[in-house]
Formats: C-alpha cells, sequence, structure tokens
C-alpha cells in the first residue's frame, strides 16, 4: 500500500468518524477525558490533593493492596471511583482496584443511571446482587442502620471473593463533622468516623475512607461543572429520590445537624473546622469516663 493511498484511508476514516450515528463512542470517551481533566486541572487541590493527603496521613493504602472501590452510584462514590483512577496513574504505589456495586434491589432506572454513568465516565463496575431492599422494608425501627449494616457485610464477603483485602466507601469531610455532632446530641457520646477500621467480622479485611478530608461543597461543585447527574437515594421508602436536586426526609437527624452546622457557621466561620479537631484534641484528663476497647474507665480510678 502506497504512502499516498494510506492517507486517503486515514482521511476518510477521520471524517466517517465525525458524521452522525459514528461518534456516540467518541462522544463518551470525551466525556470521560473532559471529568478527569477537572479533577486534574480545575478541582486538582480542593478533591485529589486532599483526597491523597488522606490516604498518606491515614496510611490508608500500602503496597500490594487490591481495594474494592465501593459505588451506590452516588456523587460521593462516583467522585472516589475517579479519584482513585487518577491515583493509580501516578504509580507511586502498587495497588489494585475492583469497582463494586451493589444492586440491593434497586428499581430499573435507578440501576440504568449507575450502569450509563459508570459507561460515560469510563468506570469499570462489577455488579452484584442482593435482597436487603425486600429485607429491610418491614422493619419498624430504625431501617436505615440495619439497611447500612447489611450493606457492609455484603461488601466485605463479596470483596474478599474478588481478593481484595480493603474496601473504600465514600464518606467526607462533612460526614465526619456531622458524626461527631450526632453523637453527642443524640447519643451522648464522644466519638468520630474513623478514617479508617479493622473488620471485625471478616479476618483480614479493613475499611478505609480515603475522602475523609473532602468538603461535601467541593464535591457538589465538580458535579455540576461536570453536569452529571447521580443517584441521591433509592431505597423502598424515598424510590422516587434519584436526582441530585432531592432532599433525603427534613426530619432526619444527619439533616437536622447539618442545618445546625449552617447556622453556627455563621456565627462562627470556623466552628466546621474545630468540630473536626475536637476528637483530635481530647484530653483524657479532663474528662469523667472514657471507654478503651469496649472497657469504661472512670477518673476516680486514678485520682
Amino acid at each position: 500500500m502506497g504512502m499516498k493511498q494510506l492517507e486517503n484511508e486515514n482521511r476518510e476514516k477521520k471524517i466517517s468518524d465525525t458524521q452522525p450515528g459514528n461518534n456516540k463512542k467518541t462522544d463518551i470517551n470525551q466525556r470521560a477525558y473532559d471529568i478527569e481533566l477537572s479533577i486534574r486541572k480545575k478541582f486538582h487541590k480542593a478533591l485529589f490533593s486532599r483526597f491523597t493527603k488522606a490516604i498518606k496521613n491515614y496510611e490508608l493504602i500500602q503496597p500490594g493492596d487490591r481495594i474494592a472501590v465501593c459505588i451506590s452510584g452516588g456523587k460521593d462514590s462516583m467522585l472516589m471511583a475517579k479519584l482513585f483512577q487518577e491515583l493509580q496513574k501516578h504509580r507511586q504505589i502498587p495497588f489494585g482496584l475492583v469497582f463494586l456495586v451493589m444492586d440491593p434491589g434497586y428499581v430499573k432506572e435507578n440501576r440504568l443511571l449507575i450502569e450509563s454513568n459508570a459507561r460515560m465516565m469510563n468506570i469499570p463496575i462489577t455488579i452484584f446482587e442482593s435482597d436487603i431492599f425486600d429485607t429491610v422494608y418491614d422493619i419498624e425501627k430504625s431501617p436505615c442502620y440495619l439497611c447500612a449494616r447489611m450493606r457492609r457485610g455484603h461488601l466485605y464477603h463479596q470483596a474478599k471473593e474478588l481478593g481484595c483485602n480493603k474496601i473504600a466507601l465514600g464518606h467526607h469531610y462533612d460526614d465526619v463533622i456531622e458524626t461527631i455532632l450526632m453523637g453527642m446530641l443524640y447519643g451522648a457520646q464522644v466519638q468520630t468516623m474513623m478514617p479508617k477500621l479493622h473488620s471485625t467480622n471478616f479476618e483480614g479485611m479493613e475499611l478505609i475512607r480515603p475522602m475523609y478530608l473532602i468538603r461535601e461543597q467541593d464535591i457538589e461543585h465538580w458535579r455540576d461543572y461536570n453536569h452529571l447527574s447521580f443517584l441521591q437515594c433509592a431505597c423502598h421508602f424515598t424510590e422516587t429520590c434519584c436526582t441530585t436536586t432531592d432532599e433525603s426526609d427534613s426530619a432526619s437527624k444527619r439533616m437536622e445537624v447539618k442545618k445546625l452546622i449552617a447556622e453556627l457557621k455563621k456565627v462562627n466561620p470556623y466552628i466546621e473546622g474545630n468540630i473536626f479537631k475536637s476528637v483530635e484534641n481530647v484530653n483524657v484528663d479532663t474528662v469523667i469516663a472514657y471507654k478503651k476497647h469496649g472497657i469504661k474507665h472512670h477518673f476516680l480510678e486514678e485520682y
């Protein structure tokens, strides 16, 4: 084949690729590229830098890890998947990834939304099914708590079956400070959402939260900048809540705390950072009692 003929064929191929009906794959690839570029450029400091900082500060990844990135279909977990892909490209730490999606009984439209977003964002997801939604549907007391516990158990099990030693969840900075306040106001205890945990039921498995230092408003900014629409809530109790604009039940304790923090921030702009740091600066010499490994200790023991 002559050089002239090869150039003509290449030119024809380029023209063909731009014709209507032939550019669907190209459009999807461009969308994925633009989303990844926004993480590298515009949101590098707010998202990727804080992602890597949490991984370094809390020693979340070790060489040889195989991590199940747990994707619910919401903005947080989908972003986490892209951040992990970006981190893997840097090749500073050798580790493997599985992008794990559990279908606990989604309606067809919600599952299709997760699948289409994954294709568009170039995330090679692995889906497995469970009947968690049906199991907790008739539970009157704390169905959401039971659902979350069961989800985690299923994720641990499936991740271990796939050869993973860690599961990664997409909880962010705002989840952490809300959890701290919820524990104080509604649970009468001082506790936090830990950046990593050893599994008590699955030997050798660990849970990590690499988005620990990322602010929710920055996640929302990234989502809106890229014109993305993710699953918000898809359980049987709120099946119609499947867009980014719907809100959870305003009466929920987490929503109440979220609103409380927003009000406190109007008076003290440092309130969020102070809440976060409060569990890093616990002075056990000035507390009445504390628990260690499930055993309660009282200050009178050493008074």
